[in-house]
């Protein structure tokens, strides 16, 4: 059943360009039918629908290059093939010939790849009389629907930044919340389960990478929503200090684990610490997510709660044990890259919290 969420998820997030994908083939296809006389212009939509793909990243270049290379492919194909015929060893000089243009024009894999490939498609098909062009301006018509398309963007790829951003908040807390308990517990099977769990992370990160690059390509590709493009901007800037949150909140998870295994006593007050600083992390994962597209602020209203935590660290009382030591330094260094996250600088934050007692 979580297997069937995971796979719904990835569909719901993909269903827009799904659809473009799908409407910009076919409006490929009638222009190119009804409006240039042309009978089955599938070059048409496989232009349209390569172009587009389901990714917002370097849409605009995807969509320029592809359509090139279809165009070279076909055109350079149309023109051998009713030189040279087909089969095998014409094949062989056609798509030699493709990827050779292709590479000396300096350009992405990408577009060496579709040239290749559209060049073998028409290869195999051997156009019929008076077909050269036909299908050449069938992939123009295509890359042109696509590029069109292109700007047409919905929101959600500039909410999905904030969206996996208020995500990955909320496993750092659940994960401070189990050392914390692991504190308490002293016990050292939870201990490694919970750092089996911190240690699964990265892919947090990395999602929430590919959702600040994807809103920057939207906002860069779509006139109609350059207006957002200072808050995605913004959102982007995020990610460094999450990533250093989520590792500092690993190293934690690993210390608590290993002093429950050996016996090392951790001060309860560093796992009632863990707890508040959990709660205030609650609290802007909800302020992350509750914010509207427009709204150019960030998670300011969580402040107060993390520079309270802040103050908390630097009272508690100071152990012989290393591991306990790592423990509060770690979760100090969780608080300041957290602070970031509410619009305080990284030594703006540093400064925040006070010197811990003296050990």
């Amino acid at each position: 059943m979580a297997d069937l969420d995971v796979r719904l998820a990835r569909w719901r997030a993909k269903r827009w360009a799904i659809a473009q994908c799908a409407v910009a083939a076919g409006v490929a296809w009638l222009i190119a039918e009804q409006v240039l006389g042309h009978t089955a212009p599938v070059f048409a939509s496989i232009a349209a629908v390569v172009s587009l793909g389901t990714s917002y990243g370097q849409r605009l270049r995807r969509v320029a290059e592809v359509t090139v290379a279809v165009a070279l492919g076909v055109l350079l194909s149309d023109l051998l093939v009713r030189w040279l015929g087909g089969g095998a060893w014409q094949i062989v000089i056609i798509v030699g010939l493709a990827m050779s243009i292709a590479v000396t024009l300096n350009v992405s894999q990408l577009f060496v790849n579709q040239a290749a490939v559209q060049s073998i498609f028409v290869a195999g098909l051997i156009p019929s009389a008076g077909a050269a062009f036909t299908r050449w301006t069938d992939a123009l018509v295509g890359g042109c629907v696509a590029l069109v398309a292109a700007t047409a963007v919905p929101a959600a790829p500039l909410r999905r930044p904030r969206q996996q951003a208020a995500v990955v908040v909320r496993k750092i807390s659940s994960l401070l919340r189990a050392a914390g308990e692991v504190i308490l517990e002293a016990d050292p099977v939870h201990g490694m389960a919970v750092l089996t769990d911190a240690r699964a992370t990265d892919g947090l990160i990395r999602e929430l990478q590919m959702a600040a690059d994807e809103g920057m390509a939207v906002v860069a590709s779509s006139p109609f929503r350059v207006r957002h493009r200072p808050h995605v901007r913004r959102m982007a800037e995020l990610v460094d200090p999450l990533d250093r949150a989520i590792r500092s909140t690993r190293v934690l998870v690993r210390q608590v684990a290993v002093a429950a295994y050996r016996g090392r006593p951790i001060p309860e007050s560093y796992a009632a610490l863990a707890f508040d600083l959990a709660d205030a992390t609650d609290s802007l994962a909800d302020d992350l997510a509750s914010h509207e597209l427009a709204d150019g602020e960030l998670a300011e209203a969580a402040r107060p709660a993390l520079l309270a935590v802040g103050e908390s660290s630097g009272l508690v009382e100071r152990s012989e044990v290393i591991n306990a030591e790592v423990v509060l330094v770690q979760l100090r260094s969780v608080i300041v890259d957290l602070l970031q996250l509410t619009g305080m600088g990284q030594y703006e934050a540093t400064d925040a919290l006070p010197p811990t007692r003296p050990a």
